[in-house]
């Protein structure tokens, strides 16, 4: 199937001649960058070159809450191609590791959000199902992950007309880690009821029902789990396995064998303790794994499963891609570095693992790509920022530049307003901005300024609601959701207000302690907290500061020099700045817990569930009443862990 962008613009500004530039680029130059600012429209770009080059895409953004916006706006661009998600599934993740300093061994502890889960499924699934598939991923795509050629091999194709017995079925999806529960079927399970075998693919929430006549497929339907009414009928369809990491019979047995042999040469480098230590773990997973197939930590024996070299580099979701994608690496200049990061970070935490003979040395290959194995996946590579790094710039055939929009809307104005009575000057701004009806930005250095700065904004009778790194992937959607639907008025944040977020109703961006020179104050992070303010035609950004920067003067410099641009360019065209006109999405889920609450609002929020408490049980209405007594008691326990 071919990639169809579907929208009712066209390319404007800037945006032809760039989309002109990176397609012929394609064809010349292995790398590119596309040096775009805030509002230019990089996405729609992005989306015009995929449909031009017709390959598969990776869209690699450098944290969730951009990769989820890139992925809403992909899919509503491709409405009839795959648009998939691909991030770390971990709601909660502590590594295993050991401190030998004080002789302490942390076991590996993690919670897995199923849904992300299943969302990982799908996008590997899709990928080696059809060719026209997007997927819009973090960092996670450098992981290890299991291999394709197995996760492929070990796929059932159901097709109508062929032969295939009832019991080889059961078996196939058993092996693909299945789960069978006649009573109801869920994802990853399935139902046998005589020659009718319905199972829910665990990257999906439609019934595959396979009817068998004698040893034929006779029918093959998708159906609605809900109604139980019939979606489709198909002739094929291919089940992919339930989890991620699946390995064949002959596989397991090998890794086996070859997990026992690296044990008997590593025994011998080690201390009598330490032999001992390590001999043990060894043999209660290797009885783990014969009996049940699994054990804790298996994925640190994936290269024995994989037939791996030592030192080679893991499968990972790269490794579903045909040669020829086309990868697209959104906000470079934040993206790369992370990257470089990844591997030496996991090489020193499972060194002392190795050392004192808690894991045998093949742990070593269950890691992130190293930088320049991820480098020979730079077949076909833009570079996206507005402020590319000296890397992109270096190793890029060309840079395409996206300056001019095609909404005609400039860079923002950027004031420099002393330190001393910052707060009462910033709530001064941002009674006039809601009063306007716009939204407000405040970024701060700390997370405790952040966190006393939404506090004091609440008692100013302020609507504000505070963003940091503790807060869930899909909660941050959520709340920046609620920001432009108007249920809040400000936003305050730290680092996660910068990059890619596209809130057009922003009218003011508000930057604390911009003269303290550093990593959240240097010359690119300026730049890119200045764009938040470049998709509302009365944006301005206000810097608190008392001294001028070097940073701060050139991102200054560099925003007037582009707005001047701008402004030539609307003149000799005729154009008007317009605002953008862009719809809010639906609410999708509830926000968990109150981390994103000011204190004062959370005891607000006690005292109204307490009144309503006491008030149900007054009415008699006691289930109700028992209902609300355990969401106070919870409330009540996160508060206090809060305060500690």
């Amino acid at each position: 199937m071919q990639f169809t962008l579907s929208s009712k613009f066209k390319p404007a500004g800037g945006q032809p001649q760039a989309i002109k530039l990176l397609v012929e680029g394609l064809k010349k130059h292995p790398m590119q960058t596309l040096l775009g600012i805030t509002g230019s429209g990089k996405t729609f770009v992005m989306a015009n070159v995929i449909e031009q080059y017709q390959k598969p895409t990776l869209v690699l953004a450098h944290n969730k809450t951009l990769a989820a916006q890139l992925y809403a706006e992909l899919k509503e661009l491709f409405p009839e191609n795959r648009v998939e998600y691909f991030i770390s599934y971990y709601d909660y993740y502590q590594p295993e590791s050991y401190l030998p300093t004080t002789d302490t061994y942390i076991e590996k502890d993690a919670q897995i959000n199923q849904q992300i889960e299943k969302m990982r499924l799908k996008a590997t699934s899709s990928l080696l199902a059809r060719s026209d598939v997007i997927i819009v991923s973090s960092i996670s795509c450098i992981y290890g992950l299991g291999d394709p050629g197995d996760f492929s091999q070990l796929s059932v194709l159901l097709k109508k007309g062929a032969q295939m017995k009832r019991q080889d079925l059961i078996s196939q999806l058993v092996k693909m880690q299945y789960e069978r529960n006649d009573q109801a079927v869920e994802p990853g399970k399935f139902r046998v009821r005589g020659d009718v075998i319905d199972v829910i693919p665990a990257y999906d929430d439609r019934i595959v029902r396979c009817e068998l006549f004698g040893d034929t497929i006779d029918r093959i339907d998708e159906i609605d789990p809900i109604t139980g009414e019939l979606i489709a009928s198909v002739d094929e369809l291919r089940v992919f396995p339930a989890k991620q990491f699946v390995v064949a019979d002959e596989k397991q047995e090998r890794a086996v064998e070859a997990i026992k042999e690296e044990l008997k040469e590593h025994l011998p480098t080690l201390p009598p303790l330490e032999q001992e230590r390590l001999r043990r773990r060894v043999k209660y997973d290797l009885e783990m794994m014969q009996e049940v197939g699994y054990c804790p930590g298996i994925e640190n024996y994936s290269r024995h499963f994989d037939g791996r070299a030592p030192g080679t580099p893991p499968f990972c979701l790269l490794n579903y891609f045909p040669d020829d994608f086309l990868l697209i690496i959104d906000e470079s200049h934040q993206t790369l570095p992370q990257a470089h990061a990844m591997y030496k970070g996991d090489f020193a935490r499972k060194k002392n693992l190795v050392d004192f003979g808690f894991r045998l040395p093949c742990a070593f290959d269950n890691r992130p790509l190293k930088f320049d194995e991820f480098e020979q996946f730079f077949r076909h590579v833009i570079f996206v920022s507005a402020t590319p790094a000296e890397y992109e710039l270096k190793k890029s055939g060309q840079v395409a530049e996206l300056i001019i929009r095609p909404t005609g809307l400039l860079d923002p104005l950027v004031e420099v307003r002393p330190i001393q009575g910052q707060i009462k000057d910033l709530i001064r701004e941002i009674n006039q901005a809601v009063r306007r009806e716009g939204r407000v930005l405040v970024t701060t250095l700390t997370k405790k300024m952040a966190e006393d700065l939404t506090d004091f904004l609440s008692k100013e009778g302020i609507r504000v609601r505070y963003m940091h790194s503790e807060i869930e992937s899909l909660d941050r959607i959520e709340i920046i959701r609620q920001l432009r639907a108007g249920e809040f008025d400000v936003l305050v944040g730290i680092n996660l207000l910068r990059e890619g977020l596209d809130l057009p109703e922003v009218s003011v961006v508000a930057i604390l302690d911009a003269d303290k020179e550093g990593f959240l104050r240097n010359e690119r992070s300026l730049i890119q907290t200045i764009g938040r303010a470049a998709r509302n035609v009365d944006g301005r950004v206000i810097m608190y500061a008392d001294v001028m920067t070097e940073s701060m003067q050139r991102a200054i410099d560099i925003t007037r020099k582009r707005r001047a641009a701008q402004e030539e360019f609307n003149r000799k065209s005729g154009i008007v700045p317009r605002q953008i006109q862009k719809p809010v999405a639906q609410k999708t889920r509830e926000l968990k817990g109150i981390k994103h609450l000011s204190r004062s609002d959370v005891l607000k929020r006690i005292a109204d569930i307490d009144a309503q408490m006491r008030r149900a049980a007054e009415e008699l209405q006691f289930e109700k009443a028992i209902e609300l007594r355990d969401a106070l008691r919870l409330l009540q326990e996160q508060a206090g862990d809060a305060n500690d």
